[in-house]
């Protein structure tokens, strides 16, 4: 009895093993698919990224009361373009991580442009190297504005007009300042949606860090930068 018992918990693990690699793989080759379940998976990592926001600022809100703002990184902001009055879903909101305070004391507009480094990640998965001998959970880095380790030596910002850019990454930029350093956390609802957009996945939430250089009113007035 058992070995009958062991045999049959045997099995049930040996099933899950085999469906685990199904879904991880390419349903027409056995190649590793970093991809598989990638809607509910980066739907799930933005709601892991929110609960780690919503403690660390329940945590300093009970510890500091009304100051608490000044003894915490996170930020969690509704979506500029949807409605006050309606609570709505958590991915209404974009979750930030202040890197670094500026000194700048306007906040950015919708009209604005803006001079920015940047660089873009998709969320953590596992890749296997060409020869399937190496695998290795990353972030992969589907744009940039800068290569390598960040140098503000050399590195040259790039200029964006605040209300081109997608709905999540234009709410973070107008609730910046100049100088400001944040993470941002975009879910793929105020991202690209179900569209691919060239290196993105569609479905996907976004990690950028963003560090704005500089503001202006108008693209006339955005120097050339040297």
């Amino acid at each position: 009895m058992k070995s009958e018992k062991f045999f049959l918990v045997y099995l049930a693990v040996l099933v899950g093993l085999v469906g685990f690699v199904f879904v991880s793989c390419s349903e027409t080759s056995d190649e590793w698919d970093p991809y598989y379940s990638w809607e509910s998976r980066n739907a799930n990592w933005f709601v892991e990224v929110a609960d780690s926001a919503h403690k660390a600022i329940d945590a300093a809100k009970k510890q500091y009361g009304n100051d608490w703002e000044e003894h915490c990184q996170w930020r969690m902001f509704k979506s500029l373009q949807r409605s006050v009055d309606i609570q709505g879903p958590l991915t209404d909101s974009i979750i930030c991580k202040i890197v670094k305070k500026g000194e700048g004391t306007n906040q950015i507009k919708f009209s604005d442009y803006v001079l920015i480094h940047y660089r873009g990640w998709l969320m953590p998965s596992e890749y296997v190297s060409a020869d399937n001998t190496v695998r290795e959970t990353k972030s992969v880095v589907f744009s940039q504005s800068y290569y390598g380790s960040f140098n503000p030596a050399t590195a040259a910002p790039v200029e964006m007009y605040v209300g081109g850019t997608t709905e999540g990454f234009q709410t973070a930029l107008q609730y910046m300042v100049e100088g400001d350093e944040w993470l941002v956390y975009i879910p793929q609802q105020l991202a690209y949606k179900d569209q691919t957009n060239e290196a993105v996945p569609a479905y996907s939430t976004l990690k950028f860090l963003i560090n704005v250089v500089g503001v202006y009113e108008d693209a006339d007035d955005v120097p050339d930068w040297k």
